[in-house]
């Protein structure tokens, strides 16, 4: 499969020369033969089309709970894959290598919906995530890829910074089981210098999830050293996911590590993390977790009700398992939020590379 021009229906024709982009917020206005900055939606013929459409970065089978989602199927394997680009311009981006790529030549896997989705099936997967890079970029290949999904009885994730219109972001949405919204910081201000950006559509974006949508979903927050970690803003933060989103979404607080334009910046150390799980607890949030650090309390579950482990966790390997095959805890008989099977995933911590490929 070769390279080609997928037609869209997010866009609106500005004037003789330019079309606009309603994808996103960033609303691009293009001519003939430029991209938006996401750089995978381009002008063509008065219209703006993906140019992106059925290929791939890579596949590879993940532990869920490196999404993170540690409420959705814990244990069970998830294919995932992304595109290239992205819609904002993170300096702290850990997947700088895929998310900020000009090069088309770095998708070398080409697979058709119906690919991946038999491909999730045959290697054992319960579902897909669309990751590494934002999916909304690449919105009519990840639809017509949870088309192909579902019906094979496949749940969907997307891993996303939730920054993407109204009109575009319902669509989207009703395709998804299950998200991971990467809530940044908590000022416009670092939206805007950080990621050029801006916070009130995540926000918006956030309320929409919660109050329109079934989809299960979990917030993650990569905290940067003197940037978003301060003790006020993560109290503001969590404070306002307590009003408007409830204390049962799940809310990871994860280290950065010097990457992209941010290398002077040192790792974020454990204790930050600790302080602001503390922090999110004590505002009332149930759930709350520490990522890329080795932290077996910080990444475990909770009864909110009785305090008693319920799911044990080290790394990504599952442990203790506390949870009836109605998802009650079986300390207490209370209902723990999340989308559980009777009995945990045995995936592991494993990473096994996939190739897809048809013929270019």
């Amino acid at each position: 499969m070769s390279t080609f021009n997928h037609p869209t229906c997010y866009w609106h024709r500005v004037d003789d020369q330019h079309v606009q982009c309603d994808v996103c917020p960033r609303a691009c206005k293009l001519k003939d033969g430029q991209r938006g900055l996401c750089f995978v939606r381009a002008a063509e013929n008065g219209a703006i089309v993906l140019t992106t459409y059925g290929r791939s970065s890579g596949f590879c089978v993940d532990p869920i709970e490196k999404k993170p989602l540690n409420h959705f199927l814990p244990g069970t394997p998830i294919l995932s894959f992304g595109t290239a680009g992205c819609n904002l311009s993170c300096k702290f981006c850990q997947n700088w290598d895929i998310s900020k790529s000009r090069e088309v030549d770095r998708l070398q896997d080409a697979a058709t919906p119906d690919m991946i989705a038999d491909a999730a099936a045959r290697l054992g997967c319960r579902s897909v995530a669309f990751t590494y890079n934002d999916p909304v970029i690449f919105l009519e290949y990840a639809i017509d890829v949870a088309r192909a999904c579902h019906a094979r009885d496949l749940r969907t994730v997307a891993v996303t910074a939730g920054y993407v219109s109204p009109g575009a972001r319902e669509e989207f949405f009703a395709h998804m089981d299950a998200a991971n919204v990467d809530l940044k910081g908590f000022t416009d201000d670092f939206y805007h210098k950080l990621c050029a950006g801006h916070l009130e559509p995540v926000l918006d974006t956030l309320k929409y999830l919660k109050r329109e949508t079934n989809v299960w979903f979990e917030l993650t927050t990569l905290l940067i050293p003197g940037q978003n970690d301060g003790a006020a803003e993560i109290d503001a933060m969590t404070r306002w996911v307590l009003d408007e989103l409830g204390p049962d979404v799940p809310m990871h607080f994860t280290a950065f590590h010097p990457d992209w334009k941010m290398r002077d910046i040192p790792p974020t150390p454990p204790a930050t993390l600790i302080r602001a799980r503390e922090i999110a607890l004590r505002n009332g949030i149930h759930h709350v977790y520490t990522g890329n650090v080795h932290d077996k309390s910080g990444q475990s579950t909770y009864c909110p009700s009785c305090g008693g482990l319920v799911i044990g966790r080290d790394w990504y390997q599952l442990s203790d398992w506390h949870l009836d095959p109605d998802g009650q805890c079986t300390h207490c008989g209370h209902a723990i939020a999340g989308v559980f099977d009777p009995q945990p995933g045995d995936w592991g911590p494993r990473r096994q590379p996939v190739r897809l490929s048809v013929g270019r």
